[in-house]
């Protein structure tokens, strides 16, 4: 076969198959898309998935956190239960000691005419001391007496303190009874210092009573006529939370009982641990 004819026939070979071939290609621009979007999904399936394992790690990190709080409030709930009781014995053991001399402050003084002008002969000696003549009742500021949130006398207060002793041990009176109570202002005892001595202010108000009550005892007044009580916040002469207000309820009172009274009086014969 010349080569003309020859030449001839391979071209239209040639386009034979390339139009056969050109019938079952796909568009490159479509292939392209479908490749785009294949990557799309993936990255948005991986994106998904992290997302998952994100949201499953939150929740049994909030999970964990319930469950501790849960257990946090239950053990507060404990501790709650715990100083309530504590706090229901101690309103008892209060409550039966006031109803025992609680009708004492309306009755007759019984001290002596003597002893009466004796005391009041101390209120002008010491302005801050405070005496009623009707009760025989004695009032002493506890900032007289002690520094703040402090049951240690101050240096001055034993002067006082040894003037009162010395009318309690002449003549009649020395067959009297005394009570000596503590009471405090409505401040919450907050210094750590003072909290590891008096956790709160009713053994703070205790504390201020035994003080005085060994300062009487050290001036001469036989244990056996005296008793002491605190009283907390719970018994105020003023109401209010301003600082005259506070500084009034702050105060140690003495009661000068007749023999009779049980309140204070203890058996001379019992034994003293």
């Amino acid at each position: 076969m010349p080569l003309t004819a020859r030449t001839a026939v391979c071209c239209v070979l040639g386009w034979l198959a390339l139009g056969q071939t050109g019938c079952n290609m796909v568009p490159r621009n479509q292939l392209l898309q479908s490749q785009n979007r294949t990557r799309q999904l993936y990255e948005q399936n991986k994106s998904l998935a992290q997302d998952r394992d994100n949201q499953l790690r939150t929740n049994q990190t909030l999970t964990a956190d319930n469950q501790r709080m849960q257990q946090q409030l239950a053990d507060l709930n404990a501790s709650k239960d715990t100083l309530q009781r504590r706090v229901d014995n101690l309103l008892g053991e209060r409550t039966q000691l006031q109803n025992r001399f609680a009708s004492l402050k309306g009755k007759d003084s019984p001290l002596s005419d003597e002893s009466t002008r004796q005391f009041e002969d101390l209120v002008r000696k010491y302005p801050e001391f405070e005496f009623d003549p009707q009760t025989g009742v004695s009032k002493f500021k506890t900032d007289l007496l002690f520094e703040s949130g402090s049951d240690q006398l101050r240096p001055n207060a034993e002067a006082l303190l040894r003037d009162f002793a010395k009318i309690l041990n002449q003549g009649d009176a020395k067959l009297l009874n005394v009570l000596v109570v503590g009471h405090t202002d409505d401040r919450r005892v907050a210094k750590a210092t003072t909290k590891a001595k008096h956790p709160d202010n009713w053994y703070l108000s205790s504390h201020r009573a035994i003080q005085v009550v060994h300062a009487l005892a050290k001036h001469g007044i036989k244990e056996g006529r005296m008793g002491e009580a605190g009283y907390g916040p719970y018994q105020p002469l003023a109401q209010g939370n301003d600082a005259k207000s506070r500084e009034k309820n702050r105060r140690v009172e003495i009661f000068v009982l007749a023999p009779n009274a049980t309140v204070a009086r203890r058996d001379s014969g019992a034994s003293r641990n």
